[in-house]
């Protein structure tokens, strides 16, 4: 065989796809679909053997066209290669190189509920479920639906057909150009295909054949990559809208289409599109190509949504909103997915990654440019940043640049290294080079390379050119290199010496794992003598460098918190950078005060600082005004609360420190939320109410329950505010008993219910402290609910202390039910190896030792990782953590 690549997971490259010519026969009633291919291939090298991907499907007949010799040839051998993907087909005669062919390929298929290729989603409407069926097929799912050449390198354009009853609604990544309702008997007439579509895919019973049949033929799309094909079949609904493209002036339909039980939840999810691509269009400099864009809002979707081009796929958590109960996070949540799928229009479809080593081109930039609404980028540095830092402070980390030798390695890196610290990274040089210039410079890649595929390299290129600076060489490092600095910070009269070395979550890193030298913007911020705030772009790209600065008056490196790494303090100098934050007229932003929080713990957890000069840092900030600030305590608290919960003392202290906080805060805002509050402010008083809900204030629970028990006994649930209402079932599930537990779970079965307070329902059923209700969820998670909604009550069980050790004998018990589920699954396990009072000779070790764990060995050593870490930090701040509550005490009873 000849043409193979580097990688022997890679297809040969003896033909390229040029084109699909793709009918789909979906039977709904019977579960299964059935589909004939023709691929016009080019042909670069002669062979008789056509090797592509398949996986899944029943193939029937395969004959090859080749223009060149004018005949056609059915297959004489073929190999279907289960665990490769692979389907191998030989022809008596070889095609000439320089030539063309086109392949012809009957196949069948089931339609499972496995939200993978081709799939079935069902929903329960007027008393009865129905089902419909939809795509799902990055990275490497299109193989299951029709056999294909499934790499991103590979692109090609698709023309789709779908045969379907002539009640339901199909649809696909194009428009539709045309649709004929027709019968199995109809003939051929008029030059009418209809008759050889027919007798190719046939109809095998007497209902198929009574039953009213249509075809929709799309109109053929650009160049694209299979991952991004999409079609779904269905009884659906649709509200539609337009926008104007700011380039052009051309008005194009937008369009969500839902089930009819779900349709008036849609309406947010429209209005954010058109705002966002409208957005796009003018930042990027390039016009939306395609003549509509919809969204197909799925009840069964495993990931939380999908880029596919021209047809957006997602969970309903991901685009509904109830117009009746509004809350802000399920807004800023519909407004995150939207924009970052309607990105990746641009980042993704136009232009694509040449292989998935390249996937943080899609998706970093997708994570990175959110439609600007609510501070984003201030919550930028909690929601991705911070996270991302978190991950890659373990030496089992990956590159943001990652080998991707197969499809187990692949589907393993959209974690947060390819999303979050990929979009960090490109937001630390845009902040570097300006962001005019930067999105200059991008604009100038996507232009470069309009329907292609790109490499690190072409990027690098486009910004060299809007900025002329050697980008490589900047940013190289940050890209093929795991990990990140931490820099510490020495003062003298002179001013400061700087000096990088690898974070790592675990301590000091050793020699052998700290060789890199990264080329890192310091955004230095100091004050002059004449009190002027300026801030220096200076690079460090050396061990160390020392700088000239008046430590006698402020500075602060990474100002804004833009930078890729954590700066480590005296003690002396971080509280009083607290205290100069903490004033109200400080040269401070509010992206310095949320990372100097984060940059505190962090280095707490690591052992490079105390977590008394944490929890200092975080009392010296206790005025502060801005949620998102508060929202960087309120996570970090939390963190330690569940790293010590088998520690009464310290958990009983940081909850009270919790409620000295927070209590002031809901005191001050209330209960009730008004259409005049900012956005702000009505998650600040959320925020409050959660964190001191969780920390145990009398009152606050109290009222929380009243107003639940009310929504309980008269069904009215205006007296809880649709942001408190997942505190609120929480609380109420958790203090109460089994009436409370089985009406949470009524409400997650109630089909009518939101996803929001589905999700809160599930969140509640996993709270109670009955030992008979969780006894009861064990069972109901395996036999009761969706697939995709395992993880949801896997996160409440890990979230409830009472549940930890009990949810990770369930996992470790029902492994192979939920394994899907690695991440988490992981997680909850390792909370078992935390308790050290634990009785018997378990061993995380024995339930995955006969399993294979190559699909999640990241997320296994990542995990493991984590958990040396936390046991070493219990180990480490336990005594610390109790003298800082005595001395905070004394103080506060002194004061």
């Amino acid at each position: 065989m000849t043409g193979v690549p580097s990688d022997d997971f890679r297809l040969p490259l003896d033909v390229k796809p040029k084109h699909y010519d793709l009918t789909i026969k979906t039977d709904l009633n019977n579960d299964v679909y059935e589909g004939v291919v023709k691929i016009d291939l080019e042909v670069k090298k002669q062979t008789s053997t056509i090797v592509l991907n398949v996986a899944d499907l029943e193939i029937s007949d395969v004959v090859l066209r080749s223009h060149a010799l004018k005949n056609e040839q059915p297959d004489t051998a073929r190999s279907l290669d289960a665990k490769s993907e692979r389907g191998t087909f030989c022809f008596p005669n070889a095609l000439p190189a320089s030539s063309e062919a086109t392949l012809s390929i009957t196949f069948t298929g089931k339609l499972s509920g496995s939200m993978l290729g081709y799939y079935k989603s069902s929903f329960q409407h007027d008393g009865s479920t129905k089902s419909y069926a939809l795509t799902q097929f990055e990275p490497t799912a299109a193989r299951r639906a029709f056999p294909c050449w499934d790499e991103p390198l590979l692109k090609a354009t698709f023309a789709i057909a779908m045969i379907s009853r002539a009640d339901t609604v199909n649809l696909s990544n194009m428009p539709a150009m045309s649709e004929e309702v027709c019968t199995a008997g109809m003939t051929d007439n008029e030059g009418n295909a209809l008759l050889a579509l027919f007798s190719k895919l046939g109809f095998h019973d007497e209902v198929q054949v009574k039953d009213e049949w249509k075809i929709t033929r799309f109109k053929t799309t650009p160049p694209m990559s299979t991952y991004i094909v999409a079609y779904a079949n269905g009884h659906f609904s649709y509200i539609e809208g337009s926008y104007t493209s700011p380039l052009s002036g051309a008005i194009r339909p937008l369009r969500i289409y839902s089930t009819p039980d779900v349709i008036r939840q849609t309406q947010y999810a429209l209005e954010v599109k058109a705002k966002v691509i409208s957005y796009y269009e003018q930042i990027f400099d390039i016009e939306y190509p395609l003549p509509k864009l919809d969204t197909l809002v799925a009840h069964d979707f495993d990931a939380g949504a999908m880029e596919n081009w021209g047809l957006i796929t997602g969970r309903t958590s991901a685009f509904l909103l109830d117009p009746d109960r509004v809350d802000v996070a399920m807004r800023k949540r519909v407004t995150v997915f939207m924009s970052h799928e309607v990105a990746h229009m641009w980042f993704g479809n136009i232009t694509t990654m040449e292989w998935w080593d390249y996937l943080y081109l899609n998706e970093g930039f997708a994570t990175l440019v959110i439609y600007p609404e609510w501070k984003v980028d201030s919550e930028f540095i909690s929601e991705n940043l911070n996270d991302a830092l978190e991950l890659d402070a373990k030496l089992s980390s990956h590159p943001i640049e990652v080998h991707c030798p197969d499809a187990n390695q692949i589907n393993q890196i959209f974690d947060s290294l390819s999303y979050a610290k990929a979009a960090s990274v490109l937001r630390m040089l845009s902040n570097h080079v300006g962001q005019e210039r930067f999105l200059k410079g991008v604009s100038t890649y996507l232009k470069d390379h309009l329907y292609a595929n790109t490499v690190t390299g072409d990027l690098w290129e486009g910004i060299r050119k809007s900025t002329d600076i050697k980008v490589s060489e900047l940013m190289d490092n940050w890209i093929t290199k795991t990990g990140f600095p931490i820099l510490s910070v020495t003062e003298s009269k002179d001013g400061i010496r700087v000096r990088q070395d690898r974070f790592l979550e675990t301590g000091p890193a050793e020699e052998k794992d700290n060789q890199t030298i990264w080329s890192i913007p310091l955004a230095l911020l100091s004050v002059d003598g004449t009190e002027k705030v300026k801030v220096d772009n200076i690079v460090l790209n050396t061990r160390e460098a020392s700088f000239n600065v008046d430590t006698r008056r402020p500075f602060k490196l990474n100002a804004g918190t833009f930078g890729v790494y954590r700066v480590h303090y005296s003690e002396e100098r971080l509280f009083r950078i607290a205290r100069e934050a903490a004033d109200g007229d400080s040269i401070y932003s509010l992206n310095d005060r949320i990372g100097l929080v984060h940059d505190a713990m962090a280095l707490a957890k690591s052992g490079h600082a105390s977590v008394s000069s944490a929890l200092t840092v975080v009392d010296i900030l206790r005025g502060e005004q801005e949620f998102l600030a508060w929202d960087s305590i309120s996570r970090n608290l939390h963190l330690l609360v569940s790293t010590w919960w088998e520690h009464e003392d310290i958990t009983h202290g940081l909850n009270k420190f919790r409620r000295d906080l927070f209590v002031p805060l809901v005191k001050r805002l209330g209960f009730e939320y008004s259409l005049s509050d900012s956005v702000d402010i009505s998650q600040l008083r959320t925020r409050a109410i959660e964190q001191a809900a969780n920390a145990g204030d009398s009152d606050v629970v109290a009222e929380l329950r009243r107003r639940f028990k009310h929504y309980m006994e008269s069904g009215d649930r205006a007296a809880i505010p649709a942001d408190l209402f997942r505190i609120s079932i929480i609380t109420a599930v958790k203090q109460g008993r089994r009436e409370e537990y089985e009406f949470a779970k009524a409400l997650y079965e109630n089909p009518t219910t939101p996803p929001s307070e589905s999700i809160s329902a599930m969140y509640a059923m996993c709270a109670s402290l009955d030992a008979s209700c969780i006894k009861d969820t064990f069972p109901y998670i395996l036999n009761g609910v969706r697939k995709q909604d395992i993880i949801y009550f896997l996160l409440g069980l890990q979230r409830n202390h009472q549940t930890r050790r009990s949810s990770a004998r369930f996992v470790m018990d029902n492994f192979s039910e939920v394994h899907h589920l690695s991440r988490v699954c992981i997680l909850i396990l390792t909370f078992i190896q935390l308790e050290k009072r634990f009785e018997g000779n378990f061993s995380f070790k024995d339930v995955i030792s006969d399993k294979d764990t190559s699909r999640y060995h990241y997320a296994l050593s990542q995990t493991m990782e984590a958990l040396r870490a936390s046991i070493a930090w219990i180990d480490r701040s336990t005594r610390d953590i109790v003298e800082w509550f005595v001395r905070n005490e004394r103080e506060a009873m002194s004061g």
